[in-house]
């Protein structure tokens, strides 16, 4: 009987040690964290061709990058191909709609008749990329709206997308992937 119930409590104790062991080493929950850093699309830009407009751009894409979390700007390396190419023109400033893919291409051309007649420099840079991101104009609108372009008159100068444009660049770059919706194409001419 001495025998019989020390072989129950060694296996009980086998048991809840195997256990022990077997939940040590199991994968760990997914971490949300990383799921959404995985979860980032970056996009390349080439600004080679953007003369005078080089602090506009990297205020621009501070902007977008400090207020959507699932898709970032970085300047393209030399050489590299980048998915928005951004240069200066003597017109009005446009852009092709997207939303832009990894691999895809998409064109800012940052014109300076909108600086000519007193629009901000960064407020058009900032604009102008959230058409690649694959927002429409809301014209006429206010100066909250970065996306009323310049409907808001020239004495706006706010370059920073509000909750409502952070919400839908998010959500066309929710799950790591562009929206599986094609980009427009479409060239959006922001003259009043």
């Amino acid at each position: 009987m001495l025998t019989s119930r020390w072989l129950k409590a060694a296996g009980v104790a086998a048991a809840i040690t195997l256990a022990t062991a077997t939940a040590a080493h199991a994968a760990p929950a997914p971490d949300p964290a990383a799921e959404s850093a995985a979860a980032v699309v970056t996009l390349r830009y080439d600004d080679s061709r953007a003369g005078g407009w080089e602090a506009a751009i990297s205020a621009g894409v501070a902007s977008w990058n400090a207020n959507v979390a699932n898709v970032k700007l970085v300047e393209a390396a030399p050489g590299t191909r980048a998915e928005i190419q951004i240069v200066a023109t003597s017109g009005w400033p446009q852009a092709t709609l997207g939303p832009v893919r990894p691999g895809g291409q998409a064109r800012v051309e940052l014109g300076s008749q909108a600086v000519t007649e007193g629009h901000d420099k960064t407020r058009i840079a900032a604009h102008e990329l959230g058409h690649s991101l694959g927002l429409p104009d809301t014209k006429p609108g206010p100066c909250s709206q970065l996306m009323s372009g310049s409907s808001a008159g020239t004495a706006c100068t706010n370059a920073v997308p509000n909750a409502t444009e952070r919400s839908r660049v998010e959500s066309f770059y929710a799950g790591g992937l562009a929206s599986l919706v094609p980009a427009a194409g479409r060239i959006l001419v922001d003259a009043p």
